[in-house]
């Protein structure tokens, strides 16, 4: 099993297969519009512009598990998203990623990097070519800190 066998929800609520990314370099991050890692939004854009025409894309799912720091609906939060940071990289519906109604895909990121559950928001995970999740990311790890990985992936 890997990250290509799940499916999510786009911000219209469609389905959306994560086997359109087979191929790519993912970091998967659960993101929140009021939250002290906000900022990391900036650094997030600067890594897809650099590596996006090199197979990298950046999926985005807000989470309100988290002191409520993703208020917003999801048509709210992406306005503030491109408004406010300027992202242009796919973002999905609000999830929850904790609890029993985690979406499959945040239990497996979990189950395959030792099983903790999501501490706050801004977690990443990078992923392979191949769909396997490689490493996960405390919030406090910048975007900055992970490119290096990133292109060493790619």
């Amino acid at each position: 099993m890997n990250v290509y066998d799940f499916k999510v929800l786009s911000q219209k609520g469609e389905e959306v297969s994560l086997e359109q990314y087979r191929g790519k370099v993912l970091l998967i991050v659960n993101t929140a519009t009021h939250c002290g890692f906000t900022p990391q939004y900036d650094g997030l854009e600067a890594l897809y512009k650099k590596y996006n025409e090199q197979g990298f894309e950046l999926l985005d799912f807000p989470c309100n598990q988290f002191a409520f720091q993703a208020r917003e609906d999801d048509e709210g939060i992406n306005k503030v998203c491109s408004l406010k940071f300027g992202t242009t990289f796919p973002r999905f519906k609000k999830i929850k990623v904790n609890g029993k109604d985690a979406i499959p895909l945040y239990n497996f990121l979990k189950e395959q990097t030792g099983g903790a559950k999501i501490k706050w928001n801004f977690t990443k995970f990078l992923i392979d070519r191949e769909g396997n999740v490689l490493e996960r990311f405390a919030p406090s790890v910048t975007p900055e800190e992970i490119d290096s990985k990133i292109a060493e992936v790619l």
